[in-house]
């Protein structure tokens, strides 16, 4: 077997540091463009390319075009065709996968792990001299392959364990462990991988030893939660309760408070073994304006040039994906693919009014549309990670294009009465419509743009710039919530109120001082509005088993008219101005885009039937045709 050596050695050179003058006598081969395997692991160059290659398998992070946010209840996806509603309207099967990212699809996964395995049965037996670079790269290796599991576990249940390399004309049918083996499995990778990593350093982007820990917390925290008790997940769903081979989805028996105890545990090691994060030490809330800037800085991780902002934000990063201003990669165009089409972006996955009717007043108490103060004024006076999250209207935002007449820079989703050159009332639509004179078929279908990692420079012009902003995979507010929850489902509340009124007083917001139910309804609350948009709320909505009630709720959009109060007026250009203008906020459901809801079926994703046929061991998820 042979690997491609212009692939192998550009990522290594590019990752791994280069390669000195003195390291080339392995590029002498026949013919000049391929390695044979036997090569790769007699050179730690040609080894460390070959581990940073499992590393492809994150793809962009989470900031693909399309975002795990638009399927759930924080986004919807602007634009038709892409198979999201077909998840989203619970049509899902075993021929209809639906839209699939490669960051967890399961032949992109497999490919991933099969390489891990070709590493660590590889560097136990390389001869290259270096032990240190041996043993982290053996790490890495049993890392990435402990998180490519972890992803097919959350989103599949229990699946088929390999940590063989097979070979040709081999029996590939292998039917799926329990879901206590795969656990238990993962578990032992990043213990492994602890081990390997203790005491390395690496460069950002490449596994740890306190990403290991961190993952080894989430996994052990989904693993105590409702949906993989099976006694728990069968008594709230008729789906699991009538499915035949539990065990693939949870335990059947055994002591849950024990796997709250081990997941609490560990979410307490990856604390004490990390940073500490970001600003985590406070004792009271910030200002408002601080606590936006926090969010926001956070969400940067020090990657953008607004010196507005504070680097240290980057500290919350564990694990992340990190880009290369010299690589055309579609993550660095976040802001093009999510932008207000009003600066000729594509408003691609966009605040729901859910999400947006979440966050809270600034005192802490719940925002009401039936609350006239706040139906009449919606933003204003709201938790500061608002502003930080969702652009609306009259949100400020960065300098127009040139063929846009907006020199107040404010986000426009709204229609507004105006004055045309000869005095006349119009009917004017905002510039970020979907009826919009800039462009007016990209428009945001929900009247909100997504803020959160799209970096605010000015300077940047999101349609043809690109940003380097990171995808955090891992970050140390995770493991904050880890805990909390831990804490709660163990009646230790006064843990979980100190660490979770950390996480408030450095987003401006006052403390919480609830207890039993409110409590845990309130540590939901915060971690739906903190982690918005980070891959969280897809998984917890369905691990907490909420998801009928939250993920399959009718989408709902925002219609904001502005209209002249008495003897006022306005001519182009247009701005927002409530001394001018009355205006008014009307939620509106909506379902011919996307009709929502929720079957039981969705807790978990179906194997192909292409998948299915190739392995007749492998046993379909509940409420999927076999």
């Amino acid at each position: 077997m042979k690997f491609s050596y212009k692939s192998l050695f550009v990522v290594a050179a590019m990752i791994a540091g280069g390669l000195s003058s003195c390291d080339t006598d392995f590029l002498d081969v026949t013919p000049p463009t391929e390695i044979p395997t036997e090569e790769v692991w007699k050179e730690g160059a040609l080894a460390e390319g070959f581990v940073t290659g499992i590393y492809a398998g994150l793809q962009q992070g989470g900031l693909g075009e399309q975002m795990l946010a638009s399927l759930s209840d924080e986004a919807v996806f602007t634009h038709t065709g892409r198979n999201i509603n077909t998840i989203n309207e619970g049509s899902l099967s075993p021929s209809n996968l639906g839209w699939v990212d490669d960051t967890y699809g399961w032949g992109p996964m497999y490919t991933r792990i099969r390489a891990a395995n070709i590493a660590i049965a590889n560097l136990g037996i390389a001869t290259f001299t270096d032990a240190v670079l041996k043993d982290r790269l053996k790490g890495e290796a049993y890392y990435m392959r402990a998180y490519y599991y972890q992803q097919l576990l959350r989103y599949y249940g229990s699946v088929p364990l390999i940590k063989k390399v097979y070979l040709l004309n081999e029996d590939y049918t292998v039917p799926r462990n329990t879901y206590d083996e795969c656990v238990k499995s993962i578990v032992s990778d990043l213990d492994s991988a602890a081990l390997l990593l203790d005491g390395k350093t690496l460069v950002k982007g490449r596994a740890t030893k306190i990403a290991a820990l961190a993952l080894k917390s989430r996994v052990l925290l989904y693993a105590a939660s409702d949906l993989h008790d099976i006694p728990t997940a069968k008594a709230k769903s008729s789906v699991i309760s009538g499915y035949a081979n539990p065990e693939f989805l949870g335990y059947v028996s055994g002591d849950r408070a024990a796997r709250w105890t081990a997941a609490q545990a560990a979410a307490k090691a990856a604390l004490d073994a990390s940073n500490k994060g970001y600003k985590l030490d406070l004792t009271a809330p910030v200002s408002k304006e601080q606590g936006t800037l926090n969010y926001i800085s956070m969400a940067m991780a020090g990657a953008s040039a607004d010196k507005t902002l504070d680097a240290g934000g980057a500290n919350e990063i564990i694990f992340g994906r990190y880009f290369t201003p010299s690589l055309g990669e579609g993550a660095r165009q976040t802001g093009l693919n999510n932008g207000p089409n009003g600066y000729h972006n594509w408003a691609g996955n966009t605040p729901i009014g859910a999400l947006v009717d979440d966050y809270q007043m600034m005192d802490g108490t719940p925002f009401a549309w039936t609350n006239p103060t706040h139906k009449a004024a919606p933003y204003v006076n709201r938790d500061p990670r608002f502003y930080a999250t969702v652009m609306y209207d009259g949100a400020p935002w960065k300098p127009r294009p040139s063929d846009a007449k907006d020199p107040a820079n404010q986000v426009q989703t709204g229609t507004y009465d105006l004055l045309d050159d000869k005095g006349a009332l119009i009917n004017r639509k905002g510039l970020d419509m979907r009826s919009s004179s800039i462009e007016d078929w990209n428009g945001s279908r929900s009247g909100y743009y997504m803020r959160k990692f799209i970096d605010p420079n000015p300077a940047l012009y999101d349609n043809t710039d690109r940003q380097n902003i990171p995808w955090p995979f891992l970050r140390v507010t995770e493991l904050v919530f880890n805990y909390i929850e831990a804490s709660i489902e163990l009646g230790q509340e006064a843990i979980a109120l100190d660490w979770l009124n950390k996480i408030r007083f450095r987003a401006g917001m006052p403390a919480i001082k609830a207890t039993g139910a409110a409590l845990k309804e309130a540590y939901r609350q915060e971690k739906r509005i903190e982690m918005a948009y980070e891959e969280q709320r897809y998984h917890d909505a369905r691990r907490w088993m909420i998801a009928p009630t939250t993920l399959g709720r009718p989408l709902q959009y925002i219609s904001v008219i502005g209209v002249f109060k008495p003897g006022k007026s306005m001519k182009e250009p247009y701005h927002y101005d409530p001394t001018v203008y009355d205006y008014t906020y009307t939620p509106v459901e909506e379902k011919s885009h996307e009709n929502r809801k929720w079957v039981d079926k969705m807790y978990f994703r179906p194997f192909s039937r292409d998948e299915i046929n190739r392995n007749a061991k492998l046993l379909q998820n509940p409420g999927y045709d076999k």
